[in-house]
């Protein structure tokens, strides 16, 4: 069976590290590079319900997209069963649990998150979208369709629980996407002639000054947008190790809930 070390390899093969930012923190962040590992548990983040269910499948190994530790949002300066961090990073390593994280070395990579994500949607002949990092894709809809029933698609294709959208009801056809907090490449859809622009955490000035800049907007949600990289990933690591047991996190799913008038 492979190590950890070994499958670390293979993933950095499909992403390589030298493409994640500078902030970053990907590649194996916990536990031994040598220890054998029989089943998998690939997960968007490394939350206490992904760590007991990893525990529960007897799993060696996590693979998810955003890293356990990281240098800007979630620096590491003491590691306490007392704190929610603490508690979390002590429980995988106390189980003999490994984690390698693989971030914005994957966003843009080939069959990485905003591949997956125009995959998803359906989009034809997707492609770059001209952003300065590379990350973001476009491409179009086998036929045009009014905004609000595009986000409807968009809505039940990422099985999001809801989405946020903004301008004119004309058709879409030429459509970019950007998983997670992309709003920052609005323009590069702007200047594309991109007919509007999924991603996520966008924020109220954003939609007020959408119209103005002649873009519509769809905000699908960080966890819908991204989730369909975990696919990916896992069909990726049955590929590379066939021997190993790998599986998508049943427990990990969208906590953000929508409350509707009249429901």
């Amino acid at each position: 069976m492979p190590t950890v070390r070994e499958i670390e390899q293979a993933l950095f093969r499909l992403a390589p590290k030298e493409g994640a930012m500078d902030w970053d923190n990907v590649g194996q962040l916990l536990g031994d590079p040598e220890a054998e590992v029989r089943r998998v548990l690939v997960a968007l983040d490394i939350t206490e319900a992904v760590a007991d269910e990893a525990i529960a499948e007897n799993c060696q190994l996590i693979v998810s997209h955003h890293p356990v530790m990281n240098c800007k949002w979630l620096p590491v300066q003491t590691v306490r069963q007392d704190t929610p961090q603490g508690h979390l990073l002590l429980k995988i390593l106390r189980s003999g649990l490994s984690a390698i994280c693989m971030h914005t070395n994957r966003d843009g990579a080939p069959g990485g998150v905003n591949a997956a994500l125009a995959a998803a949607l359906g989009l034809e002949d997707p492609g770059p979208l001209g952003d300065p990092e590379g990350l973001c894709r476009m491409g179009t809809l086998a036929s045009p369709m009014p905004l609000q029933e595009f986000a409807k698609h968009v809505c039940r294709a990422l099985q999001a629980n809801g989405v946020r959208y903004a301008g004119d009801s004309g058709p879409v056809r030429k459509v970019a996407v950007g998983g997670g907090a992309c709003g920052d490449y609005e323009d590069a859809a702007i200047a594309a002639g991109c007919d509007v622009f999924v991603t996520s955490d966008l924020s109220y000035h954003q939609f007020l000054d959408a119209a103005g800049k002649g873009i519509r907007l769809i905000d699908a949600g960080h966890f819908p947008t991204e989730n369909p990289v975990c696919t990916v990933l896992a069909e990726y690591l049955r590929g590379r190790f066939p021997g190993l047991t790998v599986t998508k996190s049943a427990s990990h799913r969208e906590v953000i809930q929508y409350y509707v008038e009249g429901e």
